[in-house]
Formats: C-alpha cells, structure tokens, sequence
C-alpha cells in the first residue's frame, strides 16, 4: 500500500475531509511517530505492533566497488515487531 492508497481511504471513510485534509491527518501521524522515534521512544499501536529503536554496533564493512575496509559507527535502526493480533489475521 501506497501513502497515497492510505489518504484515499482515509477519504472515503471520513467523508467530511477533503483530500488536502486527509493527507494532512497521515502526514501528521507519521511525522509523530518519526518524532517520537527520534526521541527514542517506543510507539505501541495494540492490535497491530509497536514501533522501537535499536542501536546498530559499530563494525568494519567493506566499499563492494573498491574492496578498501571502511570504518562505520554505531547506527540507530528503526524496529518494528507485529502485534499478536496481526500475526492472528496474517496466519490465519
């Protein structure tokens, strides 16, 4: 599904929002759980999953178009882990 998939049915289901409105309501929910992430704080959404960060270690990669070791520091990694609920209706 497409942002814009999700603005249209946000559209139809609330049909006293326009598109302009509509768009505005996703890009504000996913701005706040961009926010919230960035503060490192944990999103949980229950029935569907929750939304976390995870630190990355730092290690030694290498360029796959030169072969020269390159040095990459820690990294923070987005983490999404499925509510119980969804993996019920995904395997059912």
């Amino acid at each position: 599904m497409l942002k814009s998939n999700l603005v249209e049915i946000v559209k139809e289901k609330f049909d006293y929002l326009d598109k302009k409105e509509s768009e505005k309501l996703v890009n504000l929910f996913f701005s706040e759980i961009i926010a919230s992430l960035s503060e490192g704080r944990r999103i949980e959404l229950r029935g569907f999953g929750s939304f976390s960060v995870k630190t990355r270690p730092p290690r030694v990669a290498r360029n796959p178009k030169t072969g020269v070791k390159v040095e990459v520091g820690t990294k923070l990694m987005p983490y999404f882990r499925a509510g119980k609920d969804l993996n019920k209706l995904i395997n059912s």
